[in-house]
């Protein structure tokens, strides 16, 4: 079986094993980083994590692009918002 392609992101963040905040105050801290429009894919693994990174998103304005979850690990694919 394939995966599905996903969404090419600029930076990866490798959050594996953090559990809840911490995922969404790295990936903030990155997108910070990231100037307009860049794409950051983040790797975690804490369950509430797809809520959270919903609610980050429609929060502060960036858009998920993508949500994935292989084996435990979920993907996500967040565009910086444009400022």
């Amino acid at each position: 079986m394939t995966t599905p392609a996903l969404p090419i992101a600029d930076t990866i963040l490798d959050l594996r094993g953090l559990a809840c905040p911490l995922p969404v105050l790295k990936a903030n801290r990155r997108l910070r980083e990231l100037g307009p429009g860049a794409r950051l894919r983040v790797l975690a693994t804490d369950r509430a994590a797809p809520g959270d990174f919903t609610a980050f998103c429609r929060e502060t304005g960036h858009r998920l692009i993508s949500v994935g979850e292989e084996a435990g690990v979920f993907t996500f694919v967040i565009r910086r918002r444009e400022d």
